[in-house]
C-alpha cells in the first residue's frame, strides 16, 4: 500500500471531527459546488437524457475495452506518439522514470493527476532525485505543506485561505503580503513561471483518450496543464485504460456531463486536445509524446463485479453531496480517492482487508448516485463490499456478536419488542432538554453530536395504541 494504514480509519475520523476549521474549509467549497451544479442541471432540460447517454457510452467502452484499446494504440502510434503498457503501479512508475532518465531529466512539471497519485508517481520521482514541481495551484499548496490531496477536484479543499497565505509567506521567494486571493495567486504565478520554462519533462493525466484519433483530452481551470505539456521537450501522459471514448462526438457528451457535475460551469476554461509530438512547422509542443496506459487492477474490477465503477468521470460530485465526506474530509478515508467513489475504489486497489472500514463510512442515503453524471450505483457497490467483508470474516468480533444478538431478537418478535421498549425508556433517562449528550455503549454517536431524545413509546407500542383506539 502507498499510504498509511487504512486500518486507522476511526482515529483519522476522530481527528477530523475534532477540527472545526476543517468543516469550515470543506463547506466553503462543497457548498458552492452543490449550488452551482444544481443551477447548471436546472438550466439543462435534457440533462437526464444526456446522463443516460453518458452511461451507455461508458458501458459500451468497458464492454469492448480490448477493441478500443487496440484502436487507440494504432491511431496514437500513427500520430507519432509512443505507447507504453503497464499492468501495475510499480511498472507504470518504472516506465515514467526510465523515460526521464533516458533524457537526463533533472526537473519535471506535473499537472494534477489522480492516477499519478494512485500509482505513487510523485513519491517515485522524489525518491529518484528528479525535482517535481506541482503546477496546479491547489497541488502546489499541498506540495508546500508536505500534504496529500483531500479532494479529486480541489486537492487543497482542507486548507483555509488564511492557512495558504501563511504557507506562501514561508516558502515563496516573493510572498504575498496578505490573504487576498488575487495577491496569493500572483505570488504563486511568480514562483512557478520559471519552473515551467526550466522543466525537462512535463507529466499530465488524461480526462479522455479518443480511440478513433489516438488523441488525448485534458481539462483544467488554470492553464497550468497547457504550460506543462507544451514547453518541455518531452510530454508523458499517464492514463487508466478505462478513460477511452470512441470518438470526439462521444467525448463532447461526456465533457458536458463532467464539467457541470464538477464545477457547475458550461465548459472548463481550458479544454485541450493533444495528438502526437510537435510536427515540422509547429511553433511549439514537445519533441516526444509518450502515453502510458495503466491497468492497476481495472481488469480485475471488470471481472469482479465492479464494471459500473469504471464509468467514473472523476468529477467529485459524489463527495460534494456526501454527508459523511462533508464532516470528515478526504484525508480521513486514508487512500488516494476519498468520498463514496473512494470507498468503492480503495478496497479494489488496496485490498478489502485494509479498507473494509470505508464501506461503512456511508449512510446509504443515495445522494451520491443521484448526482453521479453517469449513474454509478455507489450505494449498491458499497453494500457489496459490506457483504463480502462479512462473508470473509473481516468484521470485528464485537460487530459480529452484536449483529448476531440483534438477529436473534429480530427472529423473536416478543423479545424484540420487550428489548426495544426497555431501551427507549432507558435512553430517555439520559436526555436533557430533548437531547442526549452522552450514552453508554454509544460513544461513536454522542462524542461529536447530540442524540435526539426518543419518543415515549416505541413504534409498535404507538401502532398498537392507535389500533386499539380505532376499535373502541
Amino acid at each position: 500500500m502507498s499510504h498509511e494504514a487504512l486500518g486507522l480509519f476511526e482515529a483519522r475520523v476522530e481527528k477530523a471531527l475534532a477540527n472545526p476549521t476543517l468543516k469550515t474549509a470543506i463547506e466553503r467549497t462543497t457548498g458552492t459546488a452543490r449550488e452551482k451544479r444544481a443551477a447548471a442541471v436546472a438550466e439543462w432540460p435534457d440533462f437526464a437524457k444526456a446522463r443516460d447517454l453518458g452511461r451507455r457510452i461508458k458501458d459500451h467502452v468497458v464492454q469492448n475495452l480490448d477493441y478500443y484499446l487496440t484502436e487507440f494504440e494504432r491511431n496514437a502510434l500513427a500520430s507519432g506518439a509512443k505507447v507504453h503498457w503497464a499492468t501495475s503501479a510499480n511498472e507504470a512508475c518504472r516506465i515514467v522514470l526510465d523515460i526521464c532518465r533516458a533524457r537526463e531529466a533533472k526537473s519535471v512539471t506535473w499537472s494534477k493527476s489522480m492516477l499519478g497519485e494512485e500509482i505513487g508517481l510523485p513519491q517515485a520521482l522524489d525518491e529518484s532525485g528528479i525535482r517535481r514541481v506541482e503546477t496546479d495551484l491547489a497541488e502546489h499548496i499541498v506540495q508546500l505543506a508536505g500534504d496529500r490531496p483531500s479532494h479529486i477536484i480541489w486537492p487543497a479543499l482542507h486548507r483555509t485561505r488564511e492557512e495558504v497565505s501563511a504557507l506562501f509567506r514561508t516558502h515563496h521567494q516573493r510572498p504575498p503580503n496578505n490573504d487576498d486571493v488575487a495577491t496569493m495567486v500572483a505570488s504563486a504565478r511568480r514562483e512557478l513561471r520559471q519552473r515551467f520554462l526550466d522543466a525537462d519533462v512535463g507529466i499530465s493525466g488524461a480526462n479522455f483518450l479518443i480511440a478513433d484519433t489516438g488523441g488525448v483530452c485534458v481539462v483544467t481551470n488554470e492553464g497550468n496543464a497547457e504550460l506543462t505539456t507544451t514547453l518541455p521537450r518531452v510530454h508523458i501522459v499517464t492514463a487508466g485504460i478505462e478513460k477511452l471514448a470512441p470518438s470526439m462526438q462521444h467525448v463532447m457528451v461526456l465533457l458536458r456531463l463532467l464539467v457541470r457535475s464538477a464545477t457547475g460551469a458550461d465548459i472548463t476554461q481550458y479544454t485541450t486536445f493533444h495528438r502526437g509530438p510537435k510536427r515540422p512547422g509547429d511553433p511549439d509542443g514537445p519533441e516526444e509524446f509518450h502515453i502510458v496506459l495503466i491497468d492497476n487492477g481495472r481488469t480485475e474490477m471488470l471481472a469482479g463485479g465492479l464494471a459500473d465503477m469504471l464509468r467514473c468521470l472523476r468529477c467529485g460530485a459524489c463527495m460534494n453531496h456526501c454527508v459523511v465526506f462533508r464532516q470528515i474530509g478526504g484525508h480521513a478515508y486514508g487512500g488516494v480517492y476519498p468520498g463514496p467513489m473512494g470507498a468503492v475504489l480503495t478496497p479494489a486497489l488496496d485490498g478489502l482487508k485494509e479498507a473494509r472500514d470505508l464501506a461503512h463510512a456511508c449512510t446509504l442515503n443515495g445522494s451520491c448516485q443521484e448526482v453521479c453524471p453517469v449513474d454509478i450505483p455507489l450505494p449498491t457497490l458499497l453494500r457489496g463490499w459490506r457483504e463480502k467483508s462479512w462473508r470473509e470474516g473481516l468484521e470485528p468480533r464485537t460487530t459480529r456478536s452484536a449483529l448476531g444478538l440483534w438477529a436473534f431478537g429480530a427472529r423473536h418478535p416478543f423479545l424484540y419488542r420487550i428489548g426495544a421498549a426497555v431501551a427507549v425508556r432507558a435512553m430517555r433517562r439520559f436526555s436533557r432538554n430533548g437531547w442526549i449528550k452522552s450514552l453508554p455503549l454509544a460513544k461513536g454517536w454522542t462524542q461529536y453530536r447530540d442524540f435526539p431524545k426518543p419518543a415515549a413509546r416505541t413504534f409498535m407500542e404507538e401502532l398498537s395504541a392507535r389500533q386499539r383506539g380505532r376499535h373502541i
